[in-house]
């Protein structure tokens, strides 16, 4: 049986009511789709209908039939934010419906019903009702276990306290520090123990008897003061000493954390890092693998403490009398159901708190890098409203989880006190029967205030654990996320890279929306190609596949007719040099940035890099030119000459291929001749692919690939494209037309007694 999909809110329920009328009894509904753009990309609501008989189109004037047959196709595309589906007979355009990309999983779905019900239309036989549940996002079907293989993340799953145990890859390194910190621990904790035994004797042999009328033995009296003395000089060595060793273990531990997780990161692909906000990521590598070294370093060693009391402390309370241990252990059920009750969701809320936490780190990590904008436009009470917000909502989790707290912990605490109660009046009847003296019972209650200091002490750490296991949950999200862009696992090594380029029918797909398709382009060594098209045509997303900042869909990209995918990733970016539109500086010195590439590279060659990049007579201007310090992400720096350093640090690697994306955009006329000849000593003898919306900076290109919607349309000399009076001549004409209005309106500011003498 085929299950309708649902019809978006903005669709008129109306409609299906009319719909639904007008099919005979025996004709279902298999597939609708909502449509909310006209055919001028104006909103306007209509709705897509598919039957076991025909594609209905009803748009609340007048309803259209497509019945099936075996000429009729349906075709999918999206480009630009707006999808479009297309009906055809035969090689007939018969209708043609845009939608924006929010519908564009349901599209992909209406088409694939669309084809299924033809198909059963057409053969004769009915449509399965089997067809595989697919990933909302990916349209991938799933698998037996219900998640998306390429999809699927462990973000939305429970932490779980026995996450803390996958710690142990970081822990075994020092295992045998632990173990002595383990010994020393269990040595320590037993010296604890021997002064309430020491009591019994001292009470039994010395004042009790002392009250009837036996003198006092000074020399027992001496001995069992030493031993007490003696004792607690021990537990104190013991308990400095492994806590030393256990807090130099844990903070290597977290160290260690911190390390390879952000390795793990930075070998991550750049789709990971576009769906994470940057408070988010710092939040998780620094606050909370600070978070699991103090849980290591403290609380973990507290909890194995308690524990080794209260079992060794059981055992001394059993072998003095088993009747008044039993009784001491009356309230120990109780505080395991809360404990039981209260975990979960403690875990849960700390969880959610860390992620509330990081709302308020993501306002200051976007705020700040962009405090000149956020002045610029006054916006300085919205984003401390964005705070105030962030931070309200924090503070309202925090509450909810405080309520839930502030009753375990003072409930544990009443219980102990009720066992403490209930062993004094067990106690005190039992040295009425004089079954015990009281000796004994002072012992006892001795032990039995420690073993429930220690009760009350784990029952306290669950929160702390609870925490800490939150927290490791979230660095193993990051852990266990696998990178889109893999090493092989034999990577083919390349001495010598000559830089030849080839793309075989090379496609790629944001989730569920192409955006290159079928590319098939061979680039020379030496051979400089000019990308050119609209914006969101493709050009940045293939010069990122032929980086592998990203990995294609389909399809192939070669180098010297190897696939890129075979070599490895770091060996072969080293042979890319990239200047991007808005180049990227690291706070540090200008010599710093411009050997990014090339730690190691002397002083004589980053001067030589930044004379051809154009960049050595501005940087001896600085106040310590070469020397002077760079503010982040360039401050202090104009435009043209962050990017002619930027130019200099893609010279020093003396790259064989060339990428150029949008390298002269953002820079005046003057400044972007200064950039051309800088580029031009760059783009010398290499494999260059360039990228611009100024046409006219392509003027040296080999060749001109056009792109369009993701695909090539046209390829040829600047002369060969225009005399095509194509796309690109189109573009070129438009452009031309742009920059010829510009100039006049220019013209028409400047006062006439200016025009007059220009």
């Amino acid at each position: 049986m085929n299950i309708p999909l649902p019809i978006k809110a903005a669709t008129p329920d109306a409609w299906r009511t009319i719909v639904q009328s007008r099919l005979p009894v025996n004709e279902e509904i298999a597939a609708e789709l909502a449509i909310d753009l006209d055919a001028r990309l104006n909103f306007s609501q209509s709705l897509l209908v598919v039957s076991k008989l025909r594609l209905i189109c009803f748009d609340g004037q007048q309803d259209r039939d497509y019945p099936y047959h075996e000429g009729l196709t349906i075709q999918r595309h999206d480009h630009g934010g707006v999808g479009r589906i297309e009906l055809f007979y035969g090689d007939v355009r018969l209708a043609c419906w845009f939608y924006t990309l929010a519908h564009n999983v349901q599209a992909a779905r209406f088409v694939k019903q669309f084809e299924r019900q033809r198909s059963a239309f057409i053969s004769g036989i009915a449509a399965s009702s089997e067809a595989p549940e697919c990933c909302p996002d990916c349209l991938t079907p799933l698998t037996d276990q219900g998640s998306c293989p390429f999809c699927s993340d462990t973000v939305n799953a429970p932490p779980s306290t026995w996450t803390l145990f996958r710690l142990w890859r970081f822990a075994k390194p020092y295992r045998w520090q632990l173990l002595a910190g383990f010994l020393l621990m269990l040595a320590s904790t037993a010296a604890t123990l021997v002064p309430p035994y020491l009591t019994m004797p001292l009470m039994d042999k010395v004042l009790i008897p002392y009250q009837n009328g036996t003198p006092i033995d000074f020399v027992i009296v001496g001995w069992l003061l030493a031993g007490l003395l003696g004792s607690a000089l021990l537990a104190w060595s013991l308990g400095w000493a492994k806590t030393y060793i256990l807090a130099l273990v844990s903070e290597r531990i977290g160290a260690d954390l911190r390390t390879i997780t952000y390795e793990h990161l930075l070998r991550l692909s750049l789709e990971y890092f576009g769906g994470k906000r940057t408070g988010d990521l710092m939040s998780r590598i620094g606050s909370e693998s600070d978070r699991i070294c103090v849980f290591l370093s403290l609380h973990l060693l507290d909890f194995a403490t308690d524990v080794l009391m209260i079992v060794m402390t059981s055992v001394i309370l059993f072998s003095i009398n088993p009747w008044l241990a039993l009784v001491t252990l009356v309230p120990l059920p109780f505080i395991a159901w809360m404990i039981h009750n209260v975990r979960d969701r403690l875990r849960t809320g700390f969880e959610k708190i860390d992620r509330v936490w990081s709302e308020v780190s993501n306002v200051l990590a976007d705020t700040i890098p962009g405090i000149r904008v956020v002045k610029a436009f006054a916006q300085e009470g919205r984003e401390a409203e964005r705070f105030k917000a962030a931070n309200a909502h924090n503070l309202q989790v925090n509450d909810r989880i405080n309520k839930i707290w502030s009753l375990f912990t003072p409930s544990v605490s009443l219980l102990t006190e009720i066992g403490l109660l209930v062993v004094w009046a067990f106690g005190i009847w039992q040295v009425s029967k004089n079954q015990i003296t009281v000796g004994v019972l002072t012992a006892f209650l001795a032990y039995i205030s420690r073993f429930y200091a220690r009760l009350d002490s784990m029952s306290r750490i669950v929160s702390v654990t609870q925490k800490a296991a939150a927290g490791a949950k979230r660095i193993f999200d990051v852990l266990d996320h696998v990178s889109s862009v893999p090493e092989p696992a034999n990577p083919v090594r390349l001495e010598k890279i000559e830089g030849r380029i080839e793309l075989r029918n090379t496609g790629f797909r944001y989730g569920n929306r192409a955006v290159i398709k079928g590319l098939n382009l061979v680039i020379e060594p030496g051979e400089m190609i000019g990308l050119v098209g609209h914006s969101g045509s493709g050009k940045s997303t293939l010069v990122n596949l032929m980086c592998r900042f990203y990995d294609v869909s389909e399809g192939s990209i070669s180098i010297d007719g190897v696939n890129i995918k075979s070599l490895s990733i770091p060996d072969y970016r080293r042979h890319i040099g990239l200047v991007l539109q808005d180049p990227f500086l690291f706070f540090g010195s200008i010599a710093e940035n411009i050997a990014y590439g090339k730690p190691d590279a002397t002083r004589t060659e980053i001067v030589s890099a930044a004379r051809a990049a154009h960049a050595h007579e501005f940087i001896l201007r600085l106040p310590h030119g070469y020397d002077s310090l760079v503010g982040e992400r360039g401050h202090g720096l104009s435009g043209g000459e962050r990017q002619r350093i930027s130019i200099a640090r893609a010279l020093l690697i003396d790259p064989r291929i060339l990428i150029l994306d949008e390298a002269t955009a953002s820079v005046d006329t003057e400044t972007e001749k200064e950039i051309q000849k800088a580029l031009d000593n760059l783009v010398h003898g290499r494999t260059t692919i360039a990228i611009a919306h100024r046409l006219s900076t392509l003027h040296k290109a080999n060749r001109l690939v056009v792109l369009d919607k993701g695909e090539i349309v046209e390829i040829g000399s600047h002369d060969e494209l225009m005399a095509k009076e194509g796309a690109y001549y189109r573009l070129y004409q438009a452009q031309a037309r742009n920059v010829d209005t510009d100039l006049n309106d220019t013209y028409a500011r400047i006062p006439i007694d200016r025009k007059v003498s220009t």
